[in-house]
């Protein structure tokens, strides 16, 4: 993976930093894209004055525009992009009967039209210099899963996890892969800002379970860490995964039993 260029979306904080510090590592260079433009120079000041490769590239995802102009700008800073992260993403609780027009746009504006605007300008690029490539898109265990309160959530995923195996079977024959990981419960903002009853209670309950909702708990009695999802992304973009494609790897514990 050393001198390649990845560009990494929701890389900010939780689980796209995890990753954008596994790249940097392995001696990626990296765009570090989301729309918190002063976390991400903090993230990648740091990690220059570590020796790696890092920019900070603020953007929405949401906007065709933006996403266009930051490819473009990324490619003539940086070089081709050899590798792309989908992990932006934002959570809207609620029943469905209860959802408003914006909690349901807002979450399929960023967690799958995103998704697509991302990698089309990607991989448009990718097939116009004949270059191979590799595409993860950070999906959810809930996108094959019924969770209540979570039907934004769980179909937004759901679609951007089927676009991006679409995407896959369409590019293949010019050597790019394109894989979806799919985390369960993960210690990151986004999941320790609905603890309103305190850590230990509420993460207890993600590990044993909640009966009235139709949840199973996580077998392996952990929470998982950014990083280990961190690890199952960075396995799918390097070339120890050369001939897997179209793949969606559940990364949650064994929480939706192996589904």
């Amino acid at each position: 993976m050393e001198n390649k260029v990845a560009m990494v979306t929701g890389a900010a904080g939780g689980i796209g930093e995890a990753v954008v510090r596994g790249l940097v590592e392995r001696g990626v260079t990296v765009a570090l894209v989301d729309r918190n433009g002063d976390r991400l120079e903090e993230i990648a000041k740091e990690l220059r004055n570590a020796g790696g490769r890092a920019e900070a590239f603020p953007a929405d995802v949401t906007s065709s525009t933006d996403v266009e102009d930051v490819v473009d700008a990324i490619e003539q800073q940086l070089g081709g992009i050899d590798y792309l992260v989908n992990g932006a993403g934002v959570l809207r609780l609620g029943p469905a009967k209860e959802l408003t027009d914006q909690d349901w746009s807002t979450t399929f504006a960023v967690n799958t039209t995103g998704v697509f605007f991302i990698s089309r300008a990607v991989v448009n690029r990718m097939v116009e210099r004949g270059r191979k490539g590799a595409i993860v898109t950070v999906a959810s265990n809930a996108a094959g899963t019924a969770r209540v309160d979570m039907s934004a959530y769980a179909a937004s995923k759901a679609a951007a996890t089927m676009f991006t195996k679409c995407l896959g079977l369409e590019v293949s024959k010019y050597g790019i892969r394109c894989n979806v990981v799919a985390p369960g419960s993960t210690d990151t903002p986004m999941l320790t800002a609905l603890w309103s009853d305190g850590d230990d209670s509420a993460s207890r309950a993600s590990i044993e379970g909640v009966a009235e909702v139709f949840r199973v708990g996580i077998p392996l009695g952990r929470i998982a860490q950014p990083s280990h999802i961190a690890d199952a992304v960075l396995f799918l973009l390097s070339d120890q995964a050369a001939h897997i494609t179209m793949h969606d790897l559940t990364v949650d514990g064994g929480a939706a039993l192996g589904h």
